[in-house]
């Protein structure tokens, strides 16, 4: 039985009606990832507009040949957002059936919000299909719950590609709270956020985990602390894209892994 064909015994398929747009969430990378509606939606789209993170190997479901590469990667060229919501207005209005498609979850962290208003106000009909958000899929990967009872009672997801800048988020505050935080588009600035959550209160022996590429073959993942973080992502060369776990759960990765003394 194949994906959709299984798709279509368990819920009650909706209709991929041409002139839609669904916003979808193609997970953290790896194909097995996908929930079964995004890969129905694969099957039935008549152009994907996807993001840099989308593995080829998802694409590779698609039955349409027409992809349109949309990606962003900071201090690199980027299509603008502004061009990214004018295609898929435009792909719609053609009576195309437009797929979407963007690492992760499109509403966390992935501007989805932006384009499901831009559709709203020119009248497109859209859908939003959820992705296992990135975050929770590469901590479950590492072996890090994401929340443990007796260490951890509530977990923040932060954009760090701004840290340290006016109007960025109050890093001090967070580290007030004790509580794990997972911050996205963050290895650029990981010095700034460890200085900022240090002078915050958090000590500087505080474990932190830098997960890179995770569920893909490039997956990488490394251990260090608020003071050493910087320094190992130089030494070992990690880039984006990378997720960094910060609090006291990451120290469960060594024992759910067998390797803690």
């Amino acid at each position: 039985m194949s994906v959709n064909e299984l798709f279509e015994t368990i819920v009650d398929a909706p209709e991929f009606t041409p002139g839609h747009v669904w916003l979808a969430g193609a997970g953290p990378g790896h194909p097995r990832y996908l929930t079964l509606e995004v890969a129905d939606a694969l099957a039935k789209a008549d152009v994907i507009v996807h993001d840099a993170l989308v593995s080829d190997a998802v694409l590779a479901l698609a039955k349409t040949k027409d992809l349109i590469f949309v990606g962003k990667r900071g201090g690199k060229p980027s299509v603008a957002q502004h061009d990214i919501t004018a295609k898929l207005i435009e792909l719609a209005k053609a009576g195309k059936r437009v797929l979407r498609l963007k690492g992760g979850d499109p509403f966390i962290f992935g501007r989805g919000g932006e384009e499901a208003e831009a559709l709203v106000k020119e009248n497109i009909p859209f859908r939003v299909l959820p992705g296992m958000t990135s975050a929770l899929a590469a901590l479950a990967s590492a072996n890090i719950p994401a929340t443990m009872r007796g260490i951890s009672r509530s977990i923040t997801l932060a954009t760090g590609h701004a840290a340290g800048t006016p109007g960025d988020l109050d890093w001090k505050a967070l580290a007030k709270t004790g509580e794990p935080i997972v911050v996205y588009m963050g290895v650029s600035t990981i010095g700034t956020i460890a200085r900022l959550l240090m002078e915050g209160g958090l000590a500087a022996d505080t474990p932190v985990a830098v997960l890179m590429a995770a569920t893909t073959p490039d997956e990488r993942s490394m251990t260090a602390t608020l003071a050493t973080v910087e320094a190992e992502v130089e030494r070992q060369n990690f880039a984006a894209p990378a997720l960094i776990v910060i609090g006291r759960i990451v120290s469960m990765q060594a024992v759910l892994s067998g390797k803690s003394a």
